[in-house]
């Protein structure tokens, strides 16, 4: 069997599941200005520290989180472990700077995974290869550290083999610690911070040595705004060039494909609003039918959406989130048919939305109401017969009087109360 259909194997659940909870979280909560504040106002660790001190997340419930994402239609989460700011959401025995040694004194992360395993909901874990906390980390020069240009720091030594130790050491005790883990979620790679700098060989052999089933990304072996594509595309990719491609923020135009032109699984993250961590002042949300219209677009390109929340400090999903997600929910108990199990299509995508499909069901998404009935380009003997998903209700496929010209294609009026959404409506047409 080729890398590249062991690859398709272990992510044929990914490829069927399409989407997905990410989780940030951390000390960053607290002073709510996004996760990356000590990058971005190049905070000291003295100056953090003042929020380890007082991480305190009472309201924690990640029995609660699950049973949302659930209703969300989501299958599978993903949740920080340890963001840039080195902090670790676990107890790991390698470093006092874990939530064990705060005022939580909680493993949040044996919590997550065992809350959201209950639900049925498949777990993964993020763990970035920055560490801002750790000594042997490089300070001075970094493109990213918040000491980058801190002349205090000029001539600091770091002794970056054993930071990669402490690295390694830590990914092995999350994927020895808490039983089956789906998928390994590494951030990021920079400049010359890529591939071998951070001995990823020796990180996936020692992750699939314990997790042989396990999905890793492809940010190790891709650096900077090179996400979608990197050594994944490669015709023969490196052991570390990743399971799925993750483009972040961004849609591609179509399906993800390696230079041999056989498609590549991919993932697309995005944010709720415009932060991953919990920001107090960023109420820029994007509305649930434009989530919605997002995660139809990712499928009928072959990919998957992995939407992110950013619960605060106390440990609760902000209001404004737990509704879209719900709304989300309203149209995925309906429609989900379409999104489950379900790829692009071997039809040309159509001027009024998007097909996805599952075998010999063609799933048509309407993004916008129609002025009268909706064409199939093509299609009029393919289909064999159209239901509305919605409701199970039959359409008919028919000519209608004034489309003498176009003969070959397929014509379904809807029903008028099919639009009364502004979501995507869905056809479900069985083809011949």
């Amino acid at each position: 069997m080729s890398n590249y259909e062991k690859m398709m194997e272990r992510t044929k659940w990914f490829r069927e599941d399409r989407f997905g909870m990410f989780i940030h979280w951390g000390l960053y909560t607290i002073p709510a200005r996004g996760e990356w504040i000590r990058c971005s106002e190049k905070m000291s660790i003295e100056q953090y520290e003042e929020y380890f001190n007082e991480f305190n997340p009472t309201k924690y419930d990640p029995k609660k989180w699950a049973r949302i994402a659930k209703e969300a239609g989501m299958k599978y989460a993903v949740m920080t472990a340890k963001h840039h700011d080195g902090f670790c959401l676990f107890d790991s025995k390698y470093t006092d700077y874990k939530s064990t040694n705060t005022k939580a004194k909680r493993d949040l992360i044996r919590e997550y995974v065992d809350a959201f395993r209950a639900e049925g909901i498949k777990v993964g874990i993020y763990y970035s290869l920055i560490d801002w906390h750790h000594e042997d980390y490089p300070h001075y020069g970094d493109m990213y550290h918040p000491m980058r240009d801190n002349e205090e720091y000029k001539d600091m030594k770091h002794d970056f083999k054993n930071y990669l130790k402490y690295m390694h050491n830590q990914i092995e005790e999350l994927v020895t610690n808490y039983g089956k883990i789906d998928l390994m979620w590494f951030d990021f790679s920079y400049g010359d911070m890529v591939g071998e700098k951070w001995e990823a060989t020796r990180i996936v052999e020692l992750v699939r040595k314990h997790q042989p089933g396990i999905l890793i990304d492809n940010r190790m072996g891709s650096a900077g705004n090179n996400m979608m594509a990197g050594g994944i595309r490669d015709e023969e990719p490196s052991i570390y060039a990743g399971d799925f491609a993750s483009p972040e923020k961004i849609i591609p135009i179509e399906p993800i494909k390696n230079k041999a032109g056989n498609k590549i699984p991919w993932e697309a993250c995005v944010t709720m609003n415009d932060n991953w961590g919990y920001s107090s002042k960023d109420k820029n949300f994007k509305s649930p039918e434009t989530l919605v219209k997002t995660l139809v677009n990712c499928v009928s390109k072959d990919g998957n959406l992995l939407l992110n929340i950013g619960p605060n400090s106390k440990g609760e999903i902000p209001e404004e989130s737990v509704e879209i997600l719900k709304n989300i929910g309203k149209w995925m108990s309906d429609n989900s048919d379409s999104i489950y199990g379900c790829s692009s299509s071997c039809y040309e995508k159509p001027q009024w939305g998007r097909y996805t499909q599952k075998g010999n069901k063609l799933y048509a998404h309407i993004l916008e109401e129609p002025i009268g009935p909706v064409y199939f380009e093509g299609m009029k003997d393919s289909i064999a017969k159209a239901r509305l998903l919605k409701d199970g209700s039959e359409l008919k496929v028919e000519t209608p009087w004034n489309a003498e010209e176009y003969q070959d294609h397929g014509f379904i009026t809807l029903p008028s109360y099919a639009f009364r959404t502004s979501y995507p409506v869905v056809v479900e047409l069985t083809m011949k």
